[in-house]
């Protein structure tokens, strides 16, 4: 259910600045003990919790802290190191443990961390599942001294569940080009690609705990564009910092978001008849060009509020295997039950070894709506209700574009900034449309400069 009243935890987890008021050793040691009594009062006290990390250097001691509340809380905690968020989840699945736990701040700078908890089926929590270990939390931290948590190696099984997605040496021949953003995806992608018979060109390799998501991965994609013009490659794949998410570059160098992504994945599915009740699960950023690029290959396309587990949450109450988001978070119920990057990539690769066509061809199946978007920083999320010149720019802005575009304003679930969409009939007016309701926040709220 979304929406539901949280303090700490956001769209995706818990997230914020390393050594504030939130992240720090002494909350994750409170997050961990509240979640270990979560656990016990859904009766499974005791259970093994599978925590993995991202490169940040602050991820070892919050790993530490976490698990050392997880212990105290009688829980079994298990240290899985430097992990790709996806792997997590499988590991939670095919390992029967009751619980699993991401120490990452995602796409967020060095600078952040933060927590992303699965559940026993490694389904990300619901709101009111967050909710409730929240209202667990301790007001004191368990008090250590914590020992060290027993290692886990869950890293072969994921990289082999992901080369199965491909026949053996499927990629023998191509070129890729990898960024993996300095983050957890350097423990898996490459030797998954190099595995299926790939060369690979590889930048965002190097990770040292400060250089995560800086200048590479897809929220930077430029150089990835770059590399995969200068090598000739056939394919990139941009990853964030926890590898539950891709964007992907054609072998012209021109990017494709998760709405291209899902939209190539859905045509194709549709087309031999394998999309289960003919249903794409998309969030309200997507654009419209997807309902009707779908809707003309025989499918439909139901939306929800933005967030990956909000997708899963549905994709599972209407008995769909396929959603996503525009930013690259792509679920595969065939896969693994929450987004993930890397099988995201093999699967368009798939597609493109199934029809022999090349990236640049396949994306012409979604044709985008004209559309503008906008990410405001501000100093204080003020309730949009209570924001009078935003909300009247907003009335005003839909009744101009009536049946041919939509406005769609939000604050983001995991940074201090507020996020604007139109989509309208062309370029001038969705950028006329911006202008207007970006005049009206400023007038509303403190905007950082």
């Amino acid at each position: 259910m979304a929406g539901l009243s949280r303090k700490f935890f956001g769209t995706d987890g818990v997230r914020g600045v390393y050594g504030g008021p939130v992240v720090g050793e002494a909350f994750a040691a409170r997050l961990g003990a509240a979640a270990a009594g979560w656990l016990a009062a859904r009766g499974l006290g005791g259970g093994r919790v599978a925590i993995g990390r991202d490169t940040r250097a602050s991820g070892p001691s919050l790993v530490h802290a976490l698990g050392g509340g997880f212990a105290a809380g009688g829980a079994r905690p298990l240290n899985l190191g430097v992990i790709p968020t996806p792997a997590v989840s499988l590991a939670v699945v095919s390992g029967g443990a009751a619980f699993g736990a991401v120490v990452t701040a995602s796409h967020n700078p060095a600078s952040d961390n933060g927590f992303k908890f699965f559940g026993p089926d490694g389904a990300k929590l619901s709101d009111e599942e967050e909710a409730g270990i929240e209202s667990r939390l301790p007001a004191a931290a368990p008090t250590g001294p914590f020992g060290d948590l027993p290692a886990l190696d869950a890293l072969a099984a994921y990289r082999a569940a992901a080369a199965r997605i491909l026949s053996p040496g499927a990629l023998r021949g191509w070129r890729v080009a990898l960024d993996l953003a300095n983050g957890a995806a350097c423990a898996a992608s490459p030797e998954v690609f190099r595995s299926l018979g790939a060369e690979l060109e590889t930048l965002g390799d190097r990770p040292d705990g400060a250089n995560i998501n800086d200048g590479v991965g897809s929220e930077h994609p430029e150089a990835l564009a770059s590399r995969v013009r200068a090598a000739g490659a056939r394919l990139g794949v941009a990853h964030d910092g926890d590898g539950d998410r891709c964007v992907l570059c054609d072998e012209t160098g021109s990017l494709l978001d998760g709405d291209e992504i899902l939209t190539i994945l859905a045509t194709d599915a549709l087309s031999r008849g394998s999309l289960a009740g003919r249903i794409l699960v998309v969030t309200d950023q997507s654009n419209l060009g997807v309902d009707a690029a779908v809707a003309a290959a025989g499918g439909r396309v139901l939306r929800t509020p933005v967030g990956d587990r909000y997708v899963a949450e549905r994709m599972r109450a209407e008995g769909a295997v396929l959603g996503g988001e525009s930013s690259g978070h792509i679920v595969c119920f065939e896969v693994g039950p929450t987004g993930d990057g890397l099988a995201a990539a093999l699967r368009v690769a798939g597609v493109m070894l199934a029809t022999g066509k090349p990236l640049s061809e396949l994306r012409r199946v979604l044709r985008k709506f004209p559309q503008a978007t906008l990410a405001l920083a501000v100093r204080e999320k003020k309730p949009i209700e209570s924001l009078s010149a935003l909300r009247a720019a907003i009335r005003a802005l839909e009744a101009d574009l009536g049946a041919r575009g939509r406005v769609f304003v939000r604050y983001s679930g995991t940074e201090s900034k507020l996020r604007l969409l139109v989509e309208g009939p062309d370029e001038g007016a969705v950028g006329r449309g911006i202008a207007r309701l970006t005049a009206a926040a400023r007038s509303d709220l403190d905007i950082v400069q």
